[in-house]
């Protein structure tokens, strides 16, 4: 008899499954209802309107893609050797296309300026981790902590730009 007791018990109770299926749901209610409330707060960019963020990250890649010509013109050497020409040339024309697209408050270009501050960070944070000395460590951070205040401010302007207008 008591065996059957426990049986029953247990078809009483909500399955493992069942219990995921209801705290999903409930989750994504209230995840919803703060994405709605985010949303809300947004306001959608003027013409000709550009986040300041937006400002700034076209301001720093006119300056790589600018410096980067610079300092190959100016016959610069890494490690003892001459980098490669078409590295160069693409590599500039790369930040100058995401300079005029972040001007012009393109959402592709602050996406893609996003990547690539998301690959800096990356890189330089595994470089912190196995720096050898406290210059490469301080360089390391020098270059971190402004590429990630770049990338957090980018998120809430990529959401401005592709905000539909209201109406």
């Amino acid at each position: 008899m008591g065996r059957r007791g426990r049986k029953r018990r247990r078809e009483d109770a909500p399955s493992a499954r069942q219990q995921r299926e209801e705290f999903t749901s409930r989750y994504r209610t209230r995840s919803d209802a703060r994405n709605e409330a985010a949303r809300a707060a947004l306001d959608p960019l003027e013409p000709g309107e550009r986040p300041r963020a937006v400002t700034v990250g076209a301001i720093v890649a006119l300056a790589l893609g600018i410096a980067n010509l610079a300092f190959y013109v100016a016959g610069g050497e890494i490690e003892g050797d001459r980098p490669a020409l078409p590295g160069v040339i693409s590599y500039s024309l790369l930040m100058l296309a995401a300079a005029w697209g972040q001007w012009r408050a393109r959402y592709w270009a602050v996406l893609g300026m996003e990547a690539l501050l998301g690959l800096i960070i990356l890189v330089f944070s595994i470089l912190l981790v196995v720096a050898s000395n406290v210059a490469a460590a301080l360089v390391s951070v020098a270059i971190v902590i402004p590429s990630a205040v770049l990338f957090w401010f980018l998120i809430k302007a990529m959401a401005r730009i592709q905000m539909p207008v209201r109406e």
